[in-house]
């Protein structure tokens, strides 16, 4: 049998079989949900209050203005090429308890498989060519109470993380998200304790499809399982809701992300804790049109000269709320500035309440 290397997917295995707490794990959970958010730079924490808390801080269900509310969203990355998708719906279950469901999907799909592009002959046939999907797969179901003191609510998610990497390789993983919220007059205080048990995700391999044969078998890679950590995040969110005039009104949030696995390129860098802020601002007109901005991924960058530079992320949205249907957009760059890759990001929202018996 001839030489059989699938670069992409040797180096992705190899990186998942050799390192068992991986920085940068489950990174898909990381982008975001709903347009407003990703406008708003991510800064949801604390004023998060409809569908998307199941991902944002599950706590904000409890202030769900309505007896259900569902919502989705479809992103293109990188000339889309990377597809992510979300869907969510929420329900009130009583003037207490509140409950929900969340899936998002991150995939690139149609990838050659170029492994069998040589025949048993030694001829080129590109009939040969296969193709195959990488995709990312999350389920989070939400549950959210009122405490018995006032303005204070709690929630939980339980996550499971299912990732596939065509025949060659798939995961499940497991884990848990713990969020409070606490209001007082006009301010919003927001804890969300991601991955706060650590999730595991468990890798089980194709040893046919992974095979490697390079000069009769010198080196054969085909690992039989490995175990992939997502360590714990904490996320801290305040916001505050400001009158402008009249029917003019405002709302700021600043977050700050701890992360626990060791130092980062963000504004705050620490070993083993960085801290990465992000800052949201969203004005309304009589809460039926949204205009809104934000800043966040700092990043310290070290330039040819060994001088280091500061980059940052520049977000833009609008939005619209009529009769329970929201239409929100966000113009998000999702790279760097200098090559301009943005993103146009739509999402949908519909809230409704049972009918009257």
């Amino acid at each position: 049998m001839g030489r059989r290397i699938f670069i992409p997917v040797l180096i992705l295995i190899t990186n998942i079989a050799y390192s068992q707490t991986v920085k940068y794990s489950n990174e898909f959970l990381s982008i975001g949900v709903g347009a407003r958010a990703l406008s708003m730079s991510n800064a949801m924490v604390a004023n998060t209050n409809d569908v998307t808390s199941g991902y944002w801080n599950p706590a904000g269900l409890t202030s769900l203005q309505t007896d259900f509310d569902a919502g989705l969203m479809h992103a293109e990355y990188f000339a889309g090429i990377a597809k992510y998708d979300y869907l969510a719906g929420a329900m009130k279950l009583d003037t207490n308890n509140y409950l929900g469901a969340t899936i998002i999907r991150f995939g690139v799909d149609d990838i050659p498989n170029t492994t069998d592009l040589i025949d048993s002959d030694g001829n080129l046939d590109y009939d040969r060519i296969s193709r195959f999907s990488a995709a990312d797969y999350a389920f989070l179901l939400s549950y959210a109470r009122n405490s018995k003191y006032p303005n204070l609510s709690y929630g939980a998610n339980v996550k499971i993380i299912y990732r596939n990497i065509g025949e060659f390789a798939s995961a499940w993983g497991f884990g848990l998200d713990f969020g409070l919220q606490y209001k007082l007059n006009n301010w919003k205080f927001g804890l969300l304790a991601r991955d706060v048990t650590s999730t595991f995700n468990a890798w089980t391999f194709n040893e046919d499809e992974l095979m490697i044969e390079v000069q009769d078998s010198v080196f054969n890679f085909a690992p039989d399982n490995s175990l992939e950590i997502t360590l714990p995040r904490i996320l801290l969110g305040v916001s505050r809701d400001f009158t402008i005039y009249n029917k003019f009104k405002a709302l700021a949030e600043i977050d700050l992300d701890f992360t626990f696995d060791g130092q980062r390129h963000v504004l705050i860098e620490g070993d083993p804790i960085s801290i990465d802020p992000h800052i949201g601002i969203e004005i309304n007109y009589n809460q039926l049109a949204f205009i809104r901005f934000g800043v966040g991924n700092f990043q310290r960058i070290e330039e040819f000269d060994n001088k280091e530079s500061m980059t940052f992320q520049p977000n833009f949205g609008i939005g619209i709320q009529f009769k329970g249907v929201s239409i929100d957009y966000a113009l998000t760059d999702i790279g760097d500035q200098s090559i301009a890759l943005y993103s146009n990001v739509f999402s949908l929202r519909y809230s409704f309440d049972r009918k009257s018996e």
